[in-house]
Formats: structure tokens, sequence, C-alpha cells
């Protein structure tokens, strides 16, 4: 492992043919790590990597700096690196920069190239198809193991992944996948179709990308084949590329919770930050304006029993806090596929139950503090009942809302947290003041 300070000093001072040698030791992550925050000039140092390890790099960057990177090198040296980048990286270095600067790029690489790239911009890039690389190996199914291993001679040093071997027919359609290791133990003349494996579980290319990092998750494998609905063997998605997909939904989804926007970075402009962060402010203050009308429906009651206002935060405080935790177990259980149709009347029934057992332990505890606090039991009683209520509310809230915002197609990690939390505070309120104003003469 090597040191930011020791990657920059060796890659200064050393001369290419140094840095051809000792450059395979060096991982391209480390030394995007190193120029980020390197302040001198960087074309300099990158000046003297070789094209494919240059490409190695790129593919490292984050994609919205990829181009920024290419960019920083003459056109004949843009072409050779681009030359050296696969499909998938390309796709992600295009689909971030305008028009112009695309075309550009386009007409830097081969035609062959240029038409892999083009038809993979026609997917999604959030599919299967929007995130497959088009370099893989596939072998006809009539061919041999003699016939496959000088296929492989020629064919795995450009491949994505040489581990696997797909097996077509002529139309391209997907038959099997062969291990590695099965070709180099078998002997010359054995037939591939012999020791093919027939069950390949492949994705459709319009399937959602997370959906794809939920099956490499449950199946545990490092490369899976994409397919049209003909069977037609179109690319392959690596688990490295799968791996960075769940963290940027785990990203996405952690900053929608939060109502940020996913692309605020934590060194960016103060004025990308308002603009991520003030509309859902704005929404929790309309939200927020809605408690406070609740609260001023009961003011001749909260001025009577000054009390209340002291307990009012602890109701819908706790209400919050109960729905909030539903809500994020809902909101994964749908992000994980956890949540279907045939188990969700039971994890519903579920949450109430834990709803109205929690409800009634906290609302004891809640009770016996304010009838110590007030002197009076049936403030104990409006308060422990008020708590009792607002639990079970807050996870039947919990459950639905982000249930509903999935069927109406809305993003529940987006706005969940904005409704269950105006829910229990416009309800928590509702009920402790509700209770207390009818009962108020055994309160006074």
């Amino acid at each position: 492992m090597f040191y930011e300070d020791e990657i920059i000093t060796f890659l200064l001072n050393s001369s290419k043919e140094e840095i051809l040698e000792r450059i395979e030791d060096i991982h391209p992550a480390d030394i995007l790590d190193a120029i980020n925050d390197f302040e001198g000039d960087i074309v300099s140092i990158l000046r003297k990597l070789p094209d494919d390890y240059i490409a190695l790099i790129i593919d490292q960057a984050e994609n919205d700096e990829k181009y920024n990177l290419l960019s920083l090198f003459t056109e004949n040296r843009q072409k050779k690196i681009i030359s050296e980048m696969s499909s998938d990286e390309l796709v992600d270095l295009l689909g971030n920069i305008d028009e112009d600067k695309k075309e550009m790029i386009i007409l830097q690489m081969d035609k062959e190239e240029a038409e892999e790239v083009k038809e993979l911009l026609g997917y999604a890039p959030d599919t299967a198809g929007g995130i497959m690389a088009t370099e893989f190996l596939a072998i006809k199914e009539n061919m041999t193991v003699g016939q496959t291993l000088q296929y492989l001679q020629k064919e795995a040093p450009s491949a994505e992944t040489p581990y696997y071997l797909y097996v077509i027919d002529d139309k391209e359609v997907l038959k099997g996948v062969v291990a590695l290791r099965d070709i180099i133990i078998s002997s010359f003349s054995t037939s591939v179709t012999e020791i093919m494996n027939e069950k390949v579980l492949s994705v459709p290319a319009e399937m959602d990308q997370e959906e794809v990092g939920h099956l490499f998750e449950k199946y545990g494998f490092l490369v899976m084949p994409v397919t049209n609905g003909l069977g037609v063997m179109l690319g392959i998605i690596t688990v490295d590329d799968v791996m960075e997909i769940l963290r940027e939904e785990h990203t996405e989804d952690l900053y929608r919770l939060a109502g940020l926007g996913e692309g605020e970075k934590l060194a960016g402009s103060v004025g990308n930050s308002i603009r991520s962060r003030l509309p859902w402010l704005l929404v929790n203050l309309v939200t927020a304006i809605m408690a406070a009308a609740t609260v001023s429906l009961f003011e001749s009651t909260i001025s009577r029993i000054v009390a209340l206002a002291t307990f009012m935060p602890i109701v819908a405080g706790m209400g919050g806090n109960a729905g909030t935790q539903t809500l994020t177990m809902i909101i994964r259980g749908i992000a994980l596929g956890e949540l279907t149709l045939e188990n969700s009347k039971q994890v519903l029934m579920k949450e109430i139950y834990v709803g109205m057992i929690n409800g009634v332990l906290l609302g004891l505890i809640v009770a016996l503090l304010g009838y110590l606090w007030v002197g009076n039991p049936v403030f104990g009683f409006v308060i422990g009942m008020a708590m009792f209520l607002n639990l079970i509310v807050s996870t039947i809230s919990g459950y639905f809302v982000p249930v509903t915002l999935k069927k109406l197609n809305i993003d529940p990690a987006l706005a969940s947290g904005v409704f269950v939390t105006t829910v229990t505070d416009v309800l928590g309120f509702f009920f402790f003041l509700g209770l207390a104003t009818i009962l108020i003469h055994a309160l006074i």
C-alpha cells in the first residue's frame, strides 16, 4: 500500500520507464485520490501514465468528474484512452456531458465501438441495459474445448471478465454458461455442450438496476448476462458495477429521507445546497403550520391547564420516533423486495401489535409521570391514553404511507417522512388536547 505523498513523489520524480515497471503495484483508485488532493500540476503526472491505466483511473472517478479528467489530454491522446475503455465505462462518461461534447468523443471512436456505445445510450441509464458492458466471451454451442482455448487466446485479453464463457447458438440466443475451470480440466475433443450449465440466470435489458443489484446479493454472482425478449445475449453486468449501484441507491435513499437532493456534495457551493434543501424545508414548514393550527383549536384548554404545554412535545415526539421506525423497516422491505402482496397483511398486523404493546408500556410510564408531575390521576390518564393512541396511529401511518406512495409510482424514500411526521404531530396533539378538553372539569 502506498501513501498519497509517496505516490505523488514517485510519479513526479520517476521516468516513464520506471513508472511502467512499478505501476501495477499501485491501484488506480489510490492514484485518483492522490491527484485529487494534489495542488500542483496533475497533467505533468498523468502524461507519464500509459493509456490503459489512464482509462482505469477515469473509471474510478465519479461520473461527473470523468470527462474533466479526459479533457486534460490532447485530442490524439484522448482517442487512445477512449479505445482502452470498456463500453459501460464510456456510457457512464457520455451520460453526464452535453450533446456537443458527447458527439465529439463518439467521433473519436472507431465505427464498431461507436455503434455499440450509441446502442447502449439508447437504454435508460438506471436499467440493466444502461449499465451492461458488451465486451464478453461467447462461444458457439457446436465448438469443442480445443477450439474454445484457441478462441480464448485471441479474445480473452479484451473481455470484461474471462472467468465465464457464455454459450450461444447461431442466432446469438443464450444457451448456457461454462466456467473457465471446466474448460481447463476437459479434453480438447470434448464438446462445449457436454460441460456447459444450461440453467444460466440472465436479466432482461429493461430490468431496473436496483433489482439487478438484489439478484447479485441473493445469488452471490460475480457476473450476470443481459438478454432481450428473444433470449439474445446483449452484454454482461459485473459485480463491481453492482456494488457502485447499490452504494448510489443507498446514498440516494438516505438523502431523500433527510430531504436532500442526491446531487448535493459536501464540498459543494452554498447555492447548490440551498436549492437542494430549501424546497423540503418549505414543505416541512407547511406541515408544522398544520400542527400549529391543530394546537390553536385548543388554546382555551391550554390556557386553563398550563401543564399540557409541557407534555405536548412528548406525545408528538414519541409518535414521530415510532412512525420513523416502522417507516424505515417498510421502505427497506420495499427496496429489497421483502414486502410482497402475500406477506403484506402479516407485516401490517405485526406493526399494529408492536404499536399497541409499545403504546401500552410507554403510555403507563408517561401516565405515571404525568400523575406525579401534576398530582392528578386524570391528567395521567389523558397523557397515557394519548401516547397509546398516537403510537398505534404512527405505526399504521409508517406502513401505509410508503406503500401508498409506491403504488402511485412515487419514491417512498422521497416523501414518506414528511407525511408520517405530519400525521403523528397533528393526531398526537389532537388526541392529547382533545381528551384534555373532554375531561377538563376533572383536570381543573
